[in-house]
């Protein structure tokens, strides 16, 4: 069994509340409230800019020039391609970069990526990326499993563009990449005696995630 399947099975049930909230059953089959999704927008917005902080602390947190340029990637792939599309996705339900930018940050989304932050700060390289393997390598994950549902690319789904993004070959590869790299971290540095508390971070992280879900999933129902 792999080092992230290892991960994942002793946090089944924090990974499948994840992984299978509500939140994410409405976004494939269009029933979730608009008001869930733009508050989810926004608030994943502010949250890109927090995980940019997370992968420059990877370049500082790297052992090796090569870890060191993976980590640089992944910083480039938010600030100049995911971020540029998150603000196109946005524009499409009428926020604007202005909206975005001023929004309160909200204490679900300042808990996860202040927790990231924290866990890559205490610990090793292999630590913060135990941390943000929930994000990076749970939305592919997620998104393989909504695409496959038999509205989730239907005309009338709002959130079809959401299903692709994540769905689609390019991010898949950067969730590959990002596992292939945190596995050859835990060759080198997961040693038997470390693995539980490389298993709390990972646990408490899939829990934070679950709870980005919820929030969104709450402001979503007060609203309707």
């Amino acid at each position: 069994m792999s080092f992230f399947e290892r991960l994942k099975t002793a946090a089944s049930t924090e990974w499948r509340a994840y992984t299978e909230h509500p939140f994410t059953n409405g976004l494939a089959d269009g029933s979730l409230p608009e008001a869930a999704f733009r508050h989810y927008l926004i608030q994943d917005y502010l949250f890109l800019i927090e995980f940019a902080r997370a992968y420059a602390l990877a370049v500082y947190k790297s052992p090796r020039l090569a870890d060191m340029r993976e980590a640089t990637a992944g910083l480039s792939a938010i600030l100049d391609v995911e971020m540029n599309l998150h603000v196109k996705l946005c524009a499409e339900w009428g926020l604007s970069p202005s909206d975005l930018e001023q929004a309160p940050p909200a204490a679900e989304m300042l808990a996860y990526t202040r927790y990231v932050l924290d866990a890559g700060m205490r610990g090793d390289l292999l630590a913060l990326k135990v941390a943000l393997a929930p994000c990076v390598i749970g939305y592919a994950e997620i998104a393989t499993r909504l695409v496959s549902r038999p509205d989730a690319d239907a005309a009338t789904n709002a959130y079809r563009v959401w299903i692709d993004e994540y769905a689609g070959g390019p991010y898949q590869e950067v969730a590959a990449k990002a596992r292939t790299h945190m596995e050859h971290l835990a060759d080198l540095y997961a040693t038997p005696a470390r693995e539980a508390e490389l298993i709390a971070i990972f646990k408490e992280a899939t829990r934070l995630e679950a709870d980005f879900w919820e929030m969104a999933w709450r402001a979503g129902k007060a609203v309707a």
